[in-house]
């Protein structure tokens, strides 16, 4: 005779899954260039790698790297002591990132930039929420290319004066529509939910 309650399980329930709100600064920007983005605990590192792309407004391409404690994730290499883990295959989870204090974010190592990754709330999936999602954030991304850190504030500076040689330069390069001081955070959610799954 085969039991009612047989093939039903425990009936534990699984936990609920977390998300985790964080804040990415790029680092050594002055003033400061930060998003806040809430994304799933399964998430894998290289969809962190694309959102962070689509947060600053960056195009992907130069190479990138995570760097948690001693361990470094992005495309795959091994060569004498220099070991990058593929970023396909860590999720958040994997890397117990709720409870770390930070990891780093490299990307376009020729011009060095790095975005400093700091969790500040772990919390759980919210029903009709699409993850990724950006909850705020101050100013635009350094443009691709524009020379890195000390070339991003020169450029800043120029821009102030719209009226100067290097100013003009600087403007026809950038296009009408890049403005430092705005971070359209409506603009970056609709580009992830373009990211698909």
């Amino acid at each position: 005779m085969i039991s009612l309650l047989e093939g039903k399980g425990t009936g534990a329930k699984k936990p609920a899954e977390k998300v985790f709100t964080l804040r990415l600064t790029v680092a050594g920007c002055t003033p400061r260039v930060w998003r806040r983005l809430v994304v799933r605990e399964t998430m894998w590192l290289s969809r962190l790698h694309d959102s962070i792309q689509v947060a600053f407004e960056w195009f992907d391409y130069q190479t990138h790297l995570f760097t948690l404690d001693e361990q470094r994730f992005g495309n795959p290499f091994r060569k004498d002591e220099v070991v990058i883990e593929d970023d396909r295959d860590v999720s958040l989870a994997d890397l117990d990132l709720g409870s770390r204090d930070k990891m780093a974010y490299q990307y376009h190592f020729g011009e060095g930039w790095e975005v400093e990754i700091r969790v500040e709330k772990v919390g759980t999936v919210e029903k009709g929420v699409t993850y990724p999602v950006c909850t705020g954030g101050e100013r635009a991304g350094p443009p691709e290319d524009c020379g890195g850190l000390d070339a991003f504030h020169d450029m800043l500076a120029c821009i102030k004066e719209p009226n100067t040689d290097l100013g003009r330069e600087w403007l026809e390069w950038l296009g009408p529509v890049y403005d430092p001081e705005v971070c359209d955070v409506e603009k970056i959610n609709k580009a992830f939910k373009k990211l698909g799954k």
